[in-house]
């Protein structure tokens, strides 16, 4: 069973980085993709990024394409989303998320089985 545990978030000035991790706390994360989703307020959650099982496939979405890099560590059973240039529109509810289903990888969080609770990253100067 999988259980995430995201980082705390926080408030970052435009243009600024953060590092968001998440670790799970349960098995077999090795044989899972797992994404990152992000949420803004009065909007659909959608897809940030996603990284294959292991770890050598990875997908962003255009808007985040060049400034946010996802990454994964089997041993510490950890992924990773370095976020950078960071934009008030980059502002929401970030969640992490694992997809037995499709261990390549997938932008649809309908593939994933298992969320971690979310965490706030605020873009404000």
């Amino acid at each position: 069973q999988v259980q995430l545990v995201e980082s705390v978030g926080g408030l970052v000035q435009p243009g600024g980085s953060l590092r968001l991790s998440c670790v799970d706390s349960g098995r077999t994360f090795s044989t899972y993709a797992m994404g990152w989703f992000r949420q803004a307020p009065g909007k659909e959650r959608e897809f940030v990024a996603a990284i294959n099982w292991s770890g050598r496939r990875t997908y962003y979405a255009d808007s985040v394409k060049g400034r946010f890099t996802i990454s994964m560590d089997n041993a510490k059973k950890a992924v990773y989303l370095q976020m950078n240039s960071l934009k008030s529109e980059d502002t929401a509810i970030y969640s992490c998320a694992a997809s037995a289903r499709r261990p390549d990888g997938s932008n649809s969080e309908a593939q994933y089985d298992s969320w971690g609770q979310g965490t706030q990253v605020t873009v404000s100067s």
